[in-house]
């Protein structure tokens, strides 16, 4: 394996058959998605450049909760509660841990 990205991936499938929560973070925006992976589809989206999101002009911090918790009432009002954390090439500190604390403050389960 190459690199802290393939690793995380290869953990969390071979442990967990969950949909996975990925997190992607660029330079000015954050992206988060639900993906199932048994079918290869997206179940649910999240970002900052949503108008909802980007017309409040936040700090990134209260961006990146404000998508947490909208990720989690669009997996929760499909059914799911329960989520394997796909943190990517990330370490999980930072904009990546404040988005993970807001998605399981509002009941998602990972």
């Amino acid at each position: 394996m190459k690199d802290r990205k393939d690793r995380v991936r290869y953990k969390s499938k071979k442990v967990s058959k969950r949909n996975r929560l990925s997190v992607f973070r660029s330079n000015n925006h954050l992206y988060v998605q639900l993906i199932d992976d048994t079918n290869g589809i997206t179940l649910a989206s999240s970002s900052s450049l949503e108008k909802s999101i980007k017309d409040k002009k936040l700090q990134r911090k209260e961006i990146a909760e404000l998508i947490g918790k909208n990720i989690a009432k669009k997996i929760i009002s499909k059914g799911i509660d329960k989520v394997a954390f796909d943190r990517g090439k990330y370490k999980y500190h930072g904009l990546i841990k404040i988005l993970a604390e807001a998605a399981r403050s509002e009941g998602l389960n990972f």
